[in-house]
């Protein structure tokens, strides 16, 4: 919700009103694995980036809250591991 444009349409549509021509959209899509619960979730407690300080300006029981819902939704392999997708966008326009 916070980044909207992050979508083939809506960047196609922010440099084209720029005033790029022939704008491409390409998806990049990169496999991530974590090694386990903790290797995906360390990051979140450094407070560096929008989603860790979110992390670091709650509260211990919120933390602790938010770390259970977050562990019950993530795909979990059976030796533990946590298989996800990161996804990128390129874009590749000319000057009008």
């Amino acid at each position: 919700m916070r980044f909207g444009f992050c979508r083939p349409e809506p960047l196609r549509a922010l440099f084209a009103g720029a005033g790029l021509a022939r704008v491409d959209v390409r998806e990049i899509v990169v496999p991530t694995a974590f090694r386990d619960f903790d290797d995906y979730w360390s990051p979140f407690l450094r407070g560096t980036g929008p989603a860790p300080a979110y992390v670091a300006s709650l509260d211990d029981d919120r933390r602790a809250a938010l770390r259970t819902v977050v562990r019950e939704h993530l795909p979990t392999a059976p030796d533990g591991s946590i298989p996800l997708t990161a996804r990128a966008w390129a874009l590749r326009a000319a000057a009008a």
